[in-house]
């Protein structure tokens, strides 16, 4: 089998390359590099069945000559975060819905057998009820979560209208190894850089704010199922832990696992624009189809990364 995998030196897509290069799959990484890093992936270069491509989803001809003999599109590059499409709202559509119509069309136009799209939790905005399951109404009060709604349902046609083989992916707030520490990165990255850099963490609003985190293991998991499932998913799947944990016990559990406790309190800053207040996933249909559960406790999973974060090397990162 041959895979293409979008945004693959990211954080999620550098362990999908990891997983699938040393199956044995040729594995193809397209990258533009606006969030990933050669790092996550330098390793695989030397595998004969690994080839990386710099380049850009919304370059249709370029995506033409790429993905003509290519049997399975993990399409993971976007414009992920929701900080930066409040800047940059129409770079936000260009990549991740353009970008995303571009993948599918030359899908379409050279028969791939299937099409994996990353969604986001975000497309739901705050919960009108929990767990929130794939029938939750879409309410992202941002752009990047209205580009991603846009996406999904780009997705949804093209299966619709012509039949392809294209699975939604749902994830909840992953986080583990690779993820960024820096500018628009995730918030459990960034408290931990700062908590072991002796700086506090900055929490907008009161902090009770909830989050459904899920190990980078289990979001591998979630895809390598999405993968091996041999009927079509015309319907978005969730995948997340089920456990809701505010931002304030994050950061305090940060703190804790990092050794700080009692040197260091967490800075509370007025609240951010389009916040979302409350997400928790349930992922009772990944179950069901797919056979998936969570294997991470949240508990195990952080304090995995705050040791894997100060075994990397502080004094690499990023000035503060």
């Amino acid at each position: 089998m041959k895979m293409l995998i979008t945004g693959g030196a990211g954080f999620i897509g550098s362990h999908l390359c990891d997983k699938y290069t040393r199956e044995g799959y040729t594995v193809i990484c397209l990258d533009n590099f606006m969030n990933g890093d050669l790092k996550n992936i330098r390793r695989l270069l030397d595998y004969r069945n690994f080839k990386l491509i710099k380049g850009d989803v919304r370059d249709y001809d370029l995506l033409d000559k790429v993905m003509r003999d290519v049997d399975v599109v993990f399409h993971l590059a976007a414009q992920i975060h929701v900080d930066r499409s409040y800047i940059e709202p129409r770079l936000t559509y260009d990549v991740n819905v353009m970008g995303t119509q571009n993948i599918l069309e030359v899908a379409r136009l050279y028969d791939a057998r299937k099409v994996i799209h990353a969604s986001t939790s975000e497309v739901y905005g705050s919960a009108q009820y929990a767990p929130i399951d794939e029938k939750h109404p879409l309410n992202a009060p941002h752009p990047y979560g209205a580009s991603k709604i846009a996406a999904d349902r780009m997705c949804y046609s093209y299966s619709r209208t012509y039949g392809m083989n294209i699975s939604i992916v749902r994830l909840f707030n992953i986080f583990g190894p690779r993820q960024r520490d820096v500018g628009y990165g995730g918030v459990i990255s960034i408290f931990t850089r700062r908590v072991l850099n002796g700086v506090p963490p900055i929490i907008y609003g009161d902090g009770r704010q909830t989050r459904d985190y899920t190990y980078i293991g289990d979001a591998v998991r979630a895809y390598d199922a999405i993968l091996k499932h041999d009927e079509p998913l015309t319907e978005p799947v969730n995948f997340g832990s089920g456990q809701e944990v505010s931002i304030i016990d994050l950061a305090n559990m940060i703190i804790e696992f990092s050794g700080k406790a009692g040197e260091i309190k967490p800075i509370h800053v007025e609240p951010r624009i389009g916040e979302v207040n409350r997400l928790i996933a349930d992922a009772s249909r990944a179950r069901e189809l797919l056979g998936w559960k969570p294997e991470y406790d949240f508990q195990k999973g952080l304090r995995e990364f705050v040791q894997w974060y100060r075994n990397y090397g502080l004094e690499e990162r990023i000035k503060l």
